[in-house]
């Protein structure tokens, strides 16, 4: 069962073998005490915001707010039976259950002279947005589609990996959703004659239950990856693209590794500067050496700096051996070396090189991952990520470049609230 969803852990649909998955619109049936520590940071082009530091122990300040605007039809009031209970959030500012997203994320960076150093994680204290995040198939419930209960290997190694680092930039809110499990995404187990509950009318009641009782007309940001990527671009379809009351709030999508392109919307185009809002950040990741055959079926917007070029990304991975993110980490060449890294995460300072490069077909490119091998030195020489047949790196779509959408949210989120 491991192998299998370490092949397909993320994806959106059924695997194919020439192309990733892609978005599918639908239309719902249902309408301090600190520790101070010597950090880095880590220089990002033409961005400052500092995504290392001294971990927080107390409780951060309220998080600024902006004049509620008006909400759309079918929001104002809204209440969720489902998601009035903090117990079905992953993720949840204030939440009275645990909040994944505030367990330790101290990273060890390993240099390639074989150093490490101990880089603290320090959340935002006052975020100028918030972030909603979906995560992508994770699930190995024997069901088509999952429960309400999250694996700790499964959804919740997905968050840990994919969005609890964005509370350097943003509050996070991540909903638990019962969502098309690894066995239903392979087809090996049938489709119910009725899918109840349709994925996305969890995730559209969450969606709903922030904006209404939690967000509080703050600017928000939408993040998501394959399965959860495809659920958000739905949700956008629905409920954002054409209604202004909801796109004026939008900081940025980040939709990521699920076929989306310059014309999936119709008022939310890609981002083309790092000062940007409003706009569509999405990519899919392929090794330099093993480009997707046929295309990638997306877009690439280098979340580095979105007006192109090749820079250094600024990846974190995690040490656990999760097969929702490809397996556990290796930091070095000699295995031996693994327990000097005694944080939960690890990241490679100046090791991949990122940058988007076109296809033959028109609006079709990739995010192509240079690795910066050398086999003299003590440091691993390379990453895992890896699933099905072209579809390229996509199960660390986001790890590669955490601490570079970290930096892109700060910005943005800057920007909007000039």
């Amino acid at each position: 069962m491991l192998a299998v969803s370490a092949l397909v852990a993320g994806c959106s649909g059924t695997p194919r073998a020439v192309a990733r998955p892609t978005a599918v619109t639908t239309t719902p049936t249902t309408t301090t005490t600190t520790t101070t520590t010597t950090t880095t940071t880590f220089a990002v082009p033409e961005i400052t915001t500092d995504t290392a530091g001294a971990a927080s122990t107390t409780t951060a300040a309220p998080p600024t707010t902006v004049a509620a605007s008006n909400l759309p039809p079918g929001y104002d009031g809204y209440a969720s039976a489902t998601y009035a209970q903090d117990a079905n959030w992953l993720c949840q500012p204030g939440s009275t259950a645990e909040d994944i997203c505030s367990r330790n994320l101290d990273a060890t960076a390993v240099h390639a002279d074989g150093t490490t150093e101990v880089i603290p994680f320090v959340p935002a204290t006052d975020p100028a947005a918030d972030c909603f995040y979906v995560y992508p198939t994770a699930s190995l419930d024997l069901t088509y589609t999952s429960d309400m209960v999250p694996g700790e290997t499964e959804e919740i190694a997905a968050t840990l990996n994919q969005a609890a680092r964005l509370r350097a930039s943003c509050r996070v809110f991540a909903p638990i959703y019962r969502q098309t499990t690894v066995l239903g995404a392979i087809g090996a187990v049938g489709i119910p004659a009725e899918v109840q509950p349709d994925p996305y009318s969890d995730v559209l009641d969450a969606f709903k239950h922030f904006i209404a009782n939690d967000s509080n007309g703050r600017p928000f940001v939408l993040v998501g990856h394959s399965q959860g990527a495809s659920l958000l671009t739905t949700l956008v379809h629905n409920e954002i693209d054409n209604q202004p009351l909801l796109r004026n709030r939008l900081v940025s999508a980040l939709l990521i590794g699920a076929g989306l392109t310059g014309t999936t919307f119709d008022n939310i185009a890609l981002c083309t500067i790092v000062t940007q809002i409003g706009c569509l950040v999405t990519f899919a990741s392929y090794r330099d050496r093993q480009p997707p055959v046929g295309g990638s079926g997306s877009a690439c917007v280098n979340p580095v700096d979105p007006n192109g070029g090749a820079f250094v990304a600024h990846p974190f991975f995690s040490m656990a051996p999760s097969p929702t993110v490809g397996g556990a980490a290796m930091p070095f060449d000699d295995p031996a070396r693994a327990a000097e890294v005694t944080t939960p995460f690890v990241t490679y300072p100046d090791m991949i090189t990122v940058e988007c490069v076109n296809s033959d077909r028109p609006g079709d490119g990739y995010l192509e991952l240079r690795i910066h091998e050398n086999p003299a030195d003590p440091r691993t020489d390379d990453i895992h990520g890896e699933s099905l047949p072209n579809w390229g790196m996509h199960l660390v779509d986001l790890n590669v470049v955490m601490g570079d959408l970290v930096n892109l949210i700060a910005r943005q989120s800057d920007t909007f609230a000039d």
